[in-house]
């Protein structure tokens, strides 16, 4: 089928689903989870054959994990679905509304942009985790995924439809790209007619690639170089926490700490201990000067830093590590090498936490607190689309009500003007 053809029909099927009844809406859900449950094994047969070719490609470690599925990852996903289902339909909501002097009443109400595009990596969990909270807005879901999980994408549309169409919505809302094609994927951005919203899952190359061909407005969940600051305030044993956390716990995804700044004052205190647990979880470091000085003599091996590595989403087990003089110095890193994902401060100090909120621009700020909060089912929004690091018209976790736009419902009694 021709891309033109399957983004037609996801536009004819979206105005069946934007006026679908909440009920069928969430049966669809439903029965998308219990066949997700039903054909796991199929599926890990294909994403078998994924991870298989992903080592033989040479993928990172990080990029393996982001790709893989097993039965627990597979029971997680179905889940999500039936956790989406119980959550309030944000289609039709009455936003705010209002009566103005001339006696007209004004509702402003969330409906459904139409027809969303996902564009994503080797994140096969995106394919059912976007199509659910599509369905659940309202709109049709045309999804391209990566090459490296094309097998586990495929599967997992082909299950998904099957199910929402057995529940009674049209199964052209959920159009899965058939094709690794880049060019393919070049046409399906030229169809402003056709499609309403883009949106990236992935890197920042992703990001810009979408940027310079999509005639389609984007709304990029993107990458995230993401730091922990260690203030001169902070409580130490907290920040060691953090750091580890915040590297380490899962450092495949984009709210994973890439870079860890500490104040001066505490370097001494604190830089051993950390590069030494940092050490031990296979992190490799990249580190200045004072960094190097505060450790002092290690059989550690400590990697100079340069401004390459500073700027870098490693996405696996490295990271950077600098000293900086004052907050200051360090919101001013930030803000040169960050990319508004999110952003931690560790400290005692309410108004350096003050500061450091209000000085940060990035779409999640945390004081005291890992970056790997940053998600959407953990804000108890239910599943994400990803992370909006840009401000219009969503910034943070792309869950239920970012997928909707508004209109304005306007009743008189004969008004005119």
């Amino acid at each position: 089928m021709k891309t033109k053809e399957l983004a037609n029909q996801a536009k004819r099927a979206s105005r069946v689903l934007a006026t679908a009844n909440p009920a069928v809406k969430n049966r669809a859900l439903t029965a998308m989870a219990e066949a997700l449950d039903r054909r796991s094994a199929e599926i890990l047969v294909e994403n078998a054959d994924d991870i298989a070719e992903g080592r033989r490609k040479g993928l990172s470690g990080a990029l393996i994990d982001r790709l893989l599925l097993d039965e627990a990852r597979l029971r997680g996903i179905a889940n999500s679905l039936r956790d989406i289902a119980v959550l309030p339909d944000p289609v039709g909501e009455v936003v705010e509304g209002w009566r103005t002097p001339e006696g007209l009443q004004i509702e402003k109400v969330r409906v459904p942009f139409g027809v969303i595009a996902v564009v994503y990596e080797a994140r096969p969990n995106v394919t059912v985790d976007a199509a659910a909270l599509c369905i659940k807005t309202g709109n049709s879901v045309i999804l391209r995924g990566g090459s490296d999980a094309y097998r586990s994408n495929r599967i997992l549309a082909e299950v998904i439809t099957g199910a929402a169409l057995e529940a009674g919505l049209p199964g052209e809302c959920i159009q899965f790209v058939p094709s690794k094609d880049r060019t393919v994927l070049i046409d399906l951005l030229q169809l402003r007619d056709q499609i309403d919203l883009v949106i990236p899952r992935g890197g920042e190359a992703l990001k810009e690639f979408l940027l310079e061909h999509s005639k389609v407005p984007v709304i990029y969940a993107a990458g995230g170089n993401c730091h922990v600051y260690v203030d001169e305030a902070a409580d130490l044993k907290q920040a060691l926490d953090i750091t580890i956390n915040a590297k380490t716990q899962r450092p495949g995804v984009c709210n994973a700490a890439e870079t860890l700044l500490v104040h001066e004052a505490v370097a001494a205190g604190f830089l051993p201990g950390v590069v030494r647990a940092l050490n031990e979880r296979q992190v490799k470091l990249y580190v200045d000067a004072a960094t190097r000085d505060a450790v002092g003599e290690t059989d550690i091996k400590l990697l100079r830093a340069t401004e390459k590595h500073y700027a870098t989403e490693f996405l696996g087990l490295e990271m950077a590590i600098k000293v900086v003089a004052s907050l200051d110095e360090a919101v001013e890193h930030i803000t040169h090498y960050g990319t508004g994902h999110s952003e931690a401060i560790i400290t005692k100090d309410l108004e350096a936490s003050r500061r450091f909120a209000e000085g940060v621009d990035a779409a999640a700020v945390y004081i005291n607190a890992s970056t790997r909060f940053t998600d959407g089912g953990v804000f108890g929004l239910g599943a994400e689309i990803g992370i909006s690091t840009q401000k219009l018209h969503a910034r943070g976790p792309l869950a239920l009500k970012e997928l909707t736009s508004t209109k304005y419902v306007v009743t008189g009694r004969g008004h005119v003007r």
